[in-house]
């Protein structure tokens, strides 16, 4: 096996290692840094809806840099996950495709060079790997290539770790669900699917998620008024 493929072996075994999500993107930035030559500093940006925010960063100069975009509405990092593309810059000091970011960024934070690669799976965008560099022309042809080699694995791990992470979820939601009901058929002398329907209606009413109110009503928590004491 080539250095090359065995590096890239060893990201993908390290990432799946790992267990939640937030320990997933942790560990993706600071391999980008060691891994990618040229690479001073790394973060990740999620999307949800139109909302973006940095989940992880290798230290505070990622964070000012995203800061920047996220006030002007444009660089790099957004417009790799809007145009679901990579885009790379070799000085932001000079770059004008980011007019109200590019400048201000340098200016800030000394980084210099930037790269943004799109992380996804199939058609779904989780959002952007971010590279900066406090030189000019730090990322080379080899440097990009590579780095989409490295948001490929990444994106992998990290779609893994929300599977994971929502199956755990989901499980939890049911135990929680399976407590209450059980709770409520003790205490109202209903079936499981009166029970069930007792909760439901319940956290319509009160405009709750289902397993909040199951919570409450294991921890003994949930008003008497909070459902009813018969199935109508």
């Amino acid at each position: 096996m080539d250095p090359l493929t065995e590096a890239f072996a060893n990201v993908a075994r390290t990432l799946a290692a790992e267990g939640s999500v937030e320990a997933t993107l942790q560990r993706l930035v600071h391999l980008a840094v060691s891994t990618i030559t040229g690479c001073d500093h790394a973060a990740v940006t999620v999307v949800s809806g139109k909302t973006f925010e940095t989940a992880a960063a290798t230290d505070d100069v990622p964070h000012q840099v995203d800061a920047i975009q996220y006030e002007t509405g444009e660089g790099p990092g957004l417009d790799a996950i809007r145009q679901h593309d990579l885009f790379s810059t070799d000085d932001l000091a000079e770059e004008r495709r980011w007019p109200n970011f590019a400048r201000r960024a340098a200016a800030v934070t000394g980084v210099r060079s930037m790269i943004s690669y799109r992380l996804f799976i199939e058609e779904s965008t989780m959002g952007a790997l971010n590279l900066y560099s406090r030189q000019r022309g730090a990322f080379d042809a080899e440097d990009k290539a590579e780095g989409s080699i490295f948001a490929a694995h990444a994106a992998v791990a990290l779609a893994a770790a929300y599977q994971k992470e929502h199956l755990q979820e989901a499980l939890a939601s049911r135990d929680v669900i399976g407590q209450a009901k059980g709770i409520l058929m003790a205490q109202q002398n209903v079936d499981a699917d009166q029970a069930f329907d007792i909760l439901r209606r319940a956290s319509q009413r009160l405009n709750m998620k289902l397993r909040d109110l199951a919570k409450q009503v294991t921890e003994g928590s949930a008003a008497p008024e909070a459902y009813p004491n018969h199935v109508g």
